[in-house]
């Protein structure tokens, strides 16, 4: 069994000696390559005379594998200028695992962000904001189900995140609020004062909590989306505390476009027109707007009417692909809209052919400002009308907004594709780790376990001699587990990782340690050699389990509890209590066993370290 244990985690572990290969990593926006598009890629490649490079085709992506990284970069620009804009060109570092090694599922441990190179970004997401869209949401909701219940309203109005329906009549406030209190159980409704028709909602603490919740994993999910639409091989994204996620991408060069992608909170609203064009006009000049109509600025700088009620948002938007108008040649993106954005649209527009109908961008922006030598932030959300047309057809799962920039395009579609986010971010603390300081690293704590290895092993052989042999057998068999381990279940190697493996290393041969020491002390005892052997295991176990266990049980907690490095520090440190467990007793023991089993006693002389013991 030992036998059989080692050798699969050998071959498990081989992987991480084959190194990395330059490669440039190639797929399409927002759907998976075919065989078609791959041998497109290729003969544009073939154009450019490149040489000495491995095309694959695999997974919906293409992967072409260079031996220098000049090479790879000069192909990375190439193809950037020859392919289309729907093709995600991004540098990479593929492992060279050999294809018998790929084809049982052997793959190296990843490399993270400390060792391989790239950007650390540390965001803060607006928890009171998600409140706020919450409380904003009911307002049309409570608009159209009292509407629905024929019960008659004055106004609902939103301050905060207490949203206030007023009536007409005392006796239509009393129908309506039992209806209310049945319909929306995650909201408290309440009569502030008798003597005024109003009714007050609010969240319950249980639905904040469930509400602030969802916002950080939506967020969460949205920039992986996000991420993947940059083409970055192997990110980190996790969540910090109760209200911040930490993004690491290795080997990103571009750090302005993915800032600019990761924290942008652009998303649409499309909303029918209210009036014609004069009363935009003079609302635009006296500031006077109907009551139920919001004033919004066009790119021009032109006023334009638009109606409270929200058609469709950027949530209900299942894809979107940045293109041209085959009719006039201007930058456009296809929307394709869910089941819900479907019907909603399809109902309003097939009620207002011939009206115009606007799309609003929004985006929240973060300022800085420097008050009595102290920076201060805000944000401030910009909305802006890029499109007014006029609705021609029922609209449905399918349309085109236009009145965009070709990047503007680009981008939007990538937000949309990848989703809203469902509060605002602010990014606040970025590190970028160049990959030189990367290899450094590596190489510095290669160094660290070659060292700490060797010098235990050392120690070990001159300490306890023929013993302390078997054990630095097992310590190298405990390091070997060790890495297949962290290569099965695809870790990500760091740092502080690596520092778990150096303590592993030196923590390995305690439990020999204490088990040598114990054959000692019954070989002081004038006991058999096999008596010895045996007593030393069975007595040291009870000590090593207690000791390794309560390590254990403090490297969970430093997972539960800590985030980023420490978290793969925990992982490392757990994972080599375990082999050492199982390399420094039951694979020491086989090979005591192996050695000593069939030796006679009769005059045998046995030496341990620096005792000798006379065996008759």
């Amino acid at each position: 069994m030992i036998v059989i244990v080692i050798a699969i985690g050998t071959l498990y572990a081989l992987p991480n000696l084959y190194g990395d290969d330059p490669s440039v990593q190639i797929s399409m926006r927002g759907t998976p390559m075919d065989e078609l598009a791959a041998e497109n890629v290729e003969n544009v490649l073939r154009q450019g005379l490149f040489k000495g490079y491995r095309f694959e085709f695999q997974n919906g992506r293409v992967l072409i594998r260079f031996t220098d990284t000049e090479k790879q970069i000069k192909a990375r620009d190439y193809l950037k200028d020859n392919l289309d804009k729907k093709h995600i060109i991004a540098l990479n570092l593929a492992p060279a695992t050999p294809e018998w090694l790929r084809s049982l599922n052997a793959e190296p441990m990843y490399l993270g962000l400390d060792l391989r190179g790239g950007v650390h970004f540390l965001m803060q997401v607006d928890m009171d904001a998600a409140v706020k869209q919450v409380m904003t949401g009911y307002l049309s909701d409570f608009k159209t189900y009292l509407r629905e219940e024929k019960l008659r309203y004055k106004r609902v109005t939103r301050s905060g995140n207490t949203v206030t329906v007023s009536f007409i009549k005392q006796e239509i406030m009393t129908a309506a609020l039992p209806k209310l209190e049945k319909k929306y159980t995650d909201l408290v409704f309440t009569i502030p004062n008798e003597g005024i028709l109003e009714i007050t909602a609010n969240m319950t603490e249980v639905a904040i909590k469930a509400e602030k919740k969802s916002a950080l994993e939506q967020n969460i999910i949205t920039l992986r989306n996000r991420v993947n639409e940059l083409g970055v091989a192997e990110p980190i994204i996790q969540q910090q505390g109760t209200d911040r996620i930490v993004v690491q991408l290795p080997g990103i060069q571009d750090t302005a476009k993915a800032k600019e992608i990761l924290g942008a909170t652009a998303t649409l609203e499309f909303r029918l027109a209210q009036g014609s064009y004069a009363d935009w006009a003079n609302a635009g000049a006296s500031g006077k707007v109907p009551f139920n109509a919001r004033l919004y600025k066009q790119r021009d700088g032109s006023p334009v009417l638009l109606k409270r009620s929200v058609i469709v948002t950027g949530d209900m938007i299942k894809s979107a692909k940045a293109g041209f108008d085959s009719q006039s040649g201007s930058p456009n993106v296809s929307i394709n809209l869910d089941g819900k954005g479907a019907k909603r649209m399809q109902r309003i527009s097939s009620d207002n052919i011939g009206k115009p109908m606007g799309v609003i961008f929004i985006e929240t922006r973060i300022d800085r400002k420097m008050v009595d030598g102290v920076e201060v932030k805000s944000s401030r959300k910009v909305e802006e009308v890029i499109n007014v047309a006029t609705i021609r057809d029922v609209l449905s799962h399918r349309f085109q907004i236009t009145g965009l920039g070709v990047n503007e395009a680009s981008n939007l579609a990538l937000l949309l594709r990848a989703g809203a986010l469902k509060a605002p971010v602010e990014i606040v603390e970025e590190r970028t780790v160049g990959p030189s300081l990367g290899k450094d690293n590596i190489e510095q704590g290669f160094n660290s376990v070659i060292i700490g290895f060797a010098f235990v092993l050392i120690f070990m052989v001159l300490y306890y001699r023929g013993f302390g042999l078997i054990a630095d057998i097992a310590l190298t068999a405990n390091l070997v587990l060790l890495v297949s381990l962290l290569s099965m279940f695809q870790a990500t190697l760091t740092l502080p990782g690596i520092a778990g493996i150096v303590l592993t290393v030196g923590m390995a041969v305690d439990a020999n340690v204490l088990i040598f020491e114990r054959i000692r002390e019954e070989l002081r005892n004038n006991n058999s050699i096999q008596a010895s052997i045996h007593a030393g295991y069975e007595k040291a176990f009870s000590t090593i389990a207690d000791a390794n266990i309560t390590t254990l049980i403090a490297a969970i907690v430093l997972f539960s509890f800590g985030t980023g490095a420490i978290k793969g520090f925990a992982i490392t440190l757990s994972l080599g209590i375990l082999t050492s467990m199982f390399t420094s007793i039951i694979g020491t023991r086989m090979l005591v066993n192996l050695v000593y089993g069939g030796k006679k006693l009769r005059n045998y002389r046995y030496r341990i370290g620096q005792n000798n013991a006379n065996i008759k």
